[in-house]
């Protein structure tokens, strides 16, 4: 099947969360299931001087209000084609890919995705300017939420899969634009595009794509309610049929213990040394007290009020007074930032803090820490779980999302069956997060039980593959319903 897969990022040429991880592994794992999967991503200055080389295929003249641009082939360094919607003045410039470098929103954040929906949509439908056509359009995330409208109304268009990796992020602009983009005025009603008196990408490509996808099957149903809605419940159940939850997979190549280059030695599930080595390591590279037998908490994660770090700060003593240790990698909210370094300093050996991102380091503390915290609020899919459990590291998890599609709690059924591989729990609170922090330490210092837990995740299928199998599934049935 020819299918080209459209994203605002794609690892390794630019990423700012998992859609460029979703991005970069699931083309390629389609293609080596036989499929001719293209990816489309804007020409940001990261992207293009990243790439070796390109070739222009194509120039697009500007219309209604987007400017002149080009098309360019490459690709990525996995051998995937790349599509790149090369634009410079909407697309080069200092800063996220997303914001300014004060951290504000691009003012013409419609456009510039806009132009990236309006190029994916020309592509799949009868006006391409390239001789390749594809099948089926696989669109991600609000950036490209308007392609399924624009092919909509085209002739000849290419059926469209619209993935939600966070519902939250709904590109919400203002209804004088729709003009400007292009749109029909038609297509701004409740029965289109219009969310609450604005424009919504995310809602354009619920509405009109053929066929719905999320990151997990639990955040599927998540998102049929009022809680986690976002008020796109209403339209999210009655597309109920066309609704498919697919976990995600990881990169089992870049993730995997035994030959991670971040690793100072590497192992795996039968050769188990190795992880002390690395817990040696991390505790003298971030100023923890050098202790082989001490439980060692790591977080690597977004301060957002999402990731539920501000439930972990509250517990930091409770859980520093357990004889336990804590390592926390990232960045975000400046309240949280503060707090976070504010205690690695009140607690110096214990507690250490590394504002930022560091890619290295995050793979030191997955293959370092004894257990990972993930207490989110919501988490459409997660990755960092799966992460967790491929270095034998048991997490702890709030039971929503893909974190509860795949974490299997620890107890005396699960152990039993093999299936257990860390601690989910219910209430999302300090006290509910405490309480099953209490129930891994106990776990912890039962050398049969942890082996157990280490082993079982670490044996876990957290490939690509499967997930590839459902999406080609859902483009499959697409086709033949042309």
């Amino acid at each position: 099947m020819r299918v080209l897969f459209v994203t605002s990022e794609v690892t390794p040429l630019i990423k700012t969360g998992g859609l460029a991880d979703v991005s970069g592994a699931l083309p390629a794992a389609l293609r080596r299931l036989g499929d001719d999967v293209r990816v489309l991503v804007p020409g940001y200055r990261q992207v293009l001087s990243a790439l070796e080389s390109f070739k222009i295929e194509a120039f697009i003249s500007g219309e209604d209000g987007f400017p002149d641009a080009r098309l360019f082939s490459s690709v990525l360094p996995d051998g995937v084609p790349l599509w790149v919607l090369d634009c410079p003045e909407l697309f080069q410039r200092e800063g996220n890919i997303y914001q300014n470098a004060k951290g504000f929103d691009w003012p013409d954040n419609a456009i510039r995705f806009g132009l990236l929906s309006k190029v994916a949509a020309m592509l799949g439908g009868e006006a391409s300017p390239i001789a390749w056509k594809p099948e089926v359009v696989h669109c991600n995330d609000w950036q490209t939420g308007l392609t399924p409208a624009y092919l909509h109304f085209v002739p000849g268009g290419a059926p469209c899969v619209m993935t939600v990796h966070n519902l939250a992020f709904q590109g919400v602009f203002e209804p004088l634009l729709v003009e400007e983009l292009g749109l029909p005025v038609e297509s701004f009603q409740p029965n289109g595009v219009e969310y609450y008196g604005k424009l919504s990408f995310l809602k354009a490509g619920l509405y009109y794509s053929n066929h719905i996808t999320t990151v997990s099957p639990t955040y599927a149903e998540e998102i049929q309610t009022d809680i986690l809605g976002f008020g796109l419940q209403g339209l999210l159940k009655t597309r109920r049929a066309d609704l498919t939850g697919i976990l995600n997979g990881i990169d089992e190549d870049e993730w995997n213990p035994a030959a991670d280059p971040a690793l100072v030695q590497g192992y795996d599930s039968n050769k188990m040394a190795g992880k002390a080595v690395n817990k040696r390591e991390l505790q003298q590279q971030v100023g923890l007290t050098v202790d082989a037998d001490i439980p060692l908490f790591g977080i690597v994660s977004r301060f957002t009020h999402q990731k539920g770090l501000d439930v972990v700060l509250e517990i930091v003593p409770q859980l520093l007074a357990a004889k336990a240790q804590l390592v926390v990698l990232g960045s975000g909210d400046a309240e949280m930032q503060a707090a976070t370094l504010a205690l690695a300093r009140k607690y110096p050996g214990q507690m250490a803090a590394v504002v930022g991102f560091d890619e290295k380091l995050s793979h030191q503390i997955e293959a370092g820490i004894d257990i990972f915290l993930m207490p989110s609020r919501f988490e459409p899919c997660g990755l960092n779980q799966m992460y967790s459990q491929r270095y034998g590291t048991p997490p702890i998890v709030h039971a929503t999302g893909g974190l509860a599609d795949s974490v299997v709690d620890c107890n005396k059924l699960t152990l039993a069956r093999g299936e257990a591989t860390g601690f989910v729990f219910n209430k999302m609170t300090a006290q509910g997060l405490f309480a099953c922090i209490k129930k891994a330490l106990l776990s912890y210092h039962d050398k049969q039980v942890w082996a157990a837990l280490q082993s079982n995740g670490m044996n876990k299928d957290f490939s690509w593959q499967a997930s590839a199998m459902q999406y080609r599934e859902i483009y499959s049935n697409l086709i033949k319903h042309l």
